[in-house]
């Protein structure tokens, strides 16, 4: 309560203007000593020079306490990014569905800046578009669009995996192993989910393996774009045992050091996919896709 009538008694001050001033300035006056008066009457430019510095250090210090570092709206701005991406990729916002920034920044509790940062790198990897007076929209994936990320691919990976054949070391042998493990281990090998996380992390851990950054970092982002497809319709586009087989068919290549027969092996799952995903192409019915609502609440 003494807060609020302080702040009152401010801001009556400031309405106040000149006035205000003049009032305190005379009730100080009558406190302080004649002699005080004078000597400081006396040095004026020194008073005022005093007065200027002290203000200038408390700005400064206002300023230095107020403005966050170049390294925590960085931070800020990587964790908006993964935390929407995430969102994205499981289908908490929808293909199609517009986004508002303020109720995303409610949702992460996260300020304007990083939310907006964030948006426009995922625009910048398509997994998002800003359309004009309208906002953000999560950009929708069509089949035709996942099977020409499975041609680059194709391209790409299979040369990949020769590379990685020449690098291989026993512990990244036995880290792939380990992704491949830990999804039979924790849901016997039959969850969607799991299979997800496990075909991401395996192929992002074979292009690492190549040592060449950029091809690598092109690889996850295809995989990215693709995620939110195979929750979509993983159900009806690949058999998980299958891929499962197909991966350690991968991975026995790369154990044995056969480049070639890790390639043949690379392209064999991904054509397998990329066949499914055909004839689902050629045999769906067409359909009109209806945006959904501009929140970021979960719409499934």
């Amino acid at each position: 309560m003494t807060r609020i009538r302080s702040d009152q008694s401010a801001r009556g001050k400031r309405r106040n203007g000149a006035g205000g001033d003049a009032a305190d300035a005379s009730a100080q006056e009558a406190s302080v000593p004649a002699a005080a008066v004078v000597s400081r009457a006396a040095r004026p430019h020194a008073g005022a020079r005093a007065a200027k510095g002290a203000a200038h250090k408390t700005q400064e210090k206002k300023t230095q306490q107020k403005a966050p570092s170049a390294s925590k709206v960085s931070s800020l701005s990587d964790r908006a990014y993964q935390e929407i991406k995430d969102l994205i990729l499981t289908l908490f916002f929808l293909p199609g569905q517009y986004l508002n920034e303020a109720a995303i920044c409610d949702l992460l509790d996260l300020g304007r800046t990083p939310v907006h940062q964030a948006l426009q790198l995922l625009q910048v990897e398509g997994l998002v578009e800003v359309v004009p007076r309208k906002g953000v929209i999560v950009r929708p994936d069509s089949v035709g669009e996942v099977i020409a990320i499975l041609d680059a691919r194709i391209l790409v990976e299979v040369e990949l995996v020769r590379r990685a054949v020449a690098h291989a070391t026993r512990d990244d042998v036995a880290e792939l192993g380990a992704i491949l493990d830990k999804t039979n281990r924790r849901h016997g090998g039959g969850s969607i989910d799991a299979f997800v996380e496990s075909d991401r992390a395996f192929h992002v851990k074979v292009a690492a393996m190549s040592k060449n950054a950029i091809l690598a970092d092109f690889v996850r982002l295809m995989h990215e774009r693709s995620t939110r497809f195979w929750y979509l319709h993983l159900w009806q586009t690949i058999d998980l045992f299958a891929a499962t087989r197909e991966h350690r068919s991968i991975l026995e290549a790369i154990e044995a050091h056969d480049a070639e027969r890790a390639a043949r092996a690379m392209r064999k799952h991904i054509d397998s996919l990329r066949e499914r995903l055909q004839h689902i192409n050629r045999h769906a019915p067409a359909r009109t896709a209806r945006p959904a609502a501009a929140h970021p609440g979960r719409a499934r």
